[in-house]
């Protein structure tokens, strides 16, 4: 039994590129000093700095509009410069804003910087995804880009936990990290992934497609717009899900940190190996479809009464499970529908998809949830997460 499993992992991680490791290792490193942004409320709000909670989400909504922005640009730069310079050049460029943002005091200027590094941060998304996508084949794609969503999970984790320890020493060790982290990655890049590489592209070896815009595809659009409605509910977990846990159900801070961390274990046990035994036995919708409906019962389950820990504790398990079935699934559809010359598109609207929602979802949760109950956000939401998981079930149709 041990012997088949470890057969069975090793298999789901196997013949995947050189290249493509190194992508996600790219990925890990800079995700690792992903620790700005979960505590920029608590740094502008500190007494150090001063500012209101107000002016604190001013700030923060900046950071949403540079993320939409910064994924199209990055997006039409990668169909034409290519995605190894996007990805060296705002890699290096975000590093050096990081550790100008740290340096800055005045409200102005945060504003500013802060926009600015998002932005050039985003526009490495698209570059990345068109990489993956370019280095991997046909065959192994949904697990390439598994693989790297592994990256950014443990990377998420590592930065948020090292991030805690840094926020009590001094805030600005966070955007000195921050900043050598995506130097570090764009260093181990431009080391180890030369540009000579692309010279033979995995894409001239498989079926292409004919060449349109993303912004013509209405297949696609749809399917974005569906995206976005599930992206927007499935944020719900890491900014109102948290307060829900606390205010309502009482948990400890501690008791909230291990639901969060069971979630990322799941995925790193779990998710290669689902990805490994699933792709190309059914169409990549029926799994979205699946993976979202998850999503939608898990938000259900918190308006069932029981045991506090018990609730949280299954709400965590159905919501990673839906995760894992649909978000790597996700990425293999909207490469499935691209040609070699302009997927840079199509991972720009796909990436501002997620960009628009993590501003709107959680800032209509909060205004939901403080005018009508949690009670009645987790219905609205649970609604909203099957009504997506039905839209995605037609696009399989139509597909």
């Amino acid at each position: 039994m041990l012997k088949a499993t470890a057969l069975t992992y090793r298999n789901a991680y196997s013949g995947l590129s050189r290249s493509t490791w190194l992508l996600s290792l790219v990925m890990l490193i800079n995700r690792s000093g992903t620790m700005v942004v979960p505590f920029m409320t608590l740094y502008l709000t500190s007494p150090e700095m001063g500012y209101s909670i107000g002016k604190a989400g001013y700030v923060l909504g900046l950071f949403g509009l540079g993320a939409f922005t910064g994924a199209w640009c990055g997006g039409k730069l990668t169909d034409r410069i290519g995605h190894y310079p996007v990805q060296l050049i705002t890699l290096i460029g975000g590093g050096i804003l990081f550790i100008i943002l740290g340096q800055l005091r005045t409200f102005p200027l945060i504003c500013v910087f802060t926009f600015l590094v998002s932005f050039v941060g985003e526009a490495f998304r698209p570059a990345n995804s068109t990489a993956i996508a370019f280095y991997s084949k046909p065959e192994n794609r949904t697990r390439s880009y598994a693989l790297n969503r592994l990256a950014i999970n443990v990377g998420w984790a590592l930065g948020s936990a090292l991030g805690g320890v840094l926020a009590k020493i001094n805030y600005e060790l966070l955007f000195w990290v921050d900043g050598f982290t995506n130097i570090s990655a764009a260093v181990l890049l431009w080391l180890a992934l030369k540009p000579s590489v692309q010279t033979a592209d995995s894409s001239k070896k498989e079926e292409v497609r004919p060449l349109i815009a993303a912004y013509r595809d209405k297949t696609y659009i749809l399917f974005i717009l569906i995206t976005m409605l599930f992206a927007a509910c499935f944020f719900q977990i890491f900014t109102n899900l948290p307060v829900f846990f606390r205010e309502e159900l009482h948990l400890s801070e501690p008791g909230i940190g291990f639901l969060m961390a069971f979630n990322g274990i799941i995925i790193a046990l779990v998710e290669m190996v689902l990805v490994y035994k699933l792709e190309g036995k059914r169409n990549i919708m029926y799994y979205i479809a699946a993976g979202v409906s998850l999503v939608s019962i898990a938000f259900w389950l918190l308006n069932i009464p029981g045991p506090p820990m018990l609730i949280a504790f299954l709400m965590i398990l159905v919501i990673t499970f839906g995760e894992i079935l649909s978000m790597p699934f996700m990425n293999a559809y909207w490469i499935s529908r691209t040609h070699p010359t302009n997927r840079g598109q199509y991972a720009a609207l796909y990436t501002m998809a997620w960009a628009a929602a993590q501003t709107l979802g959680p800032m209509s949760g909060a205004q939901l949830a403080g005018y009508a109950g949690f009670n009645t956000l987790w219905w609205v939401v649970g609604g909203l997460a099957a009504a997506a998981a039905g839209g995605f079930y037609l696009i399989r149709h139509r597909s």
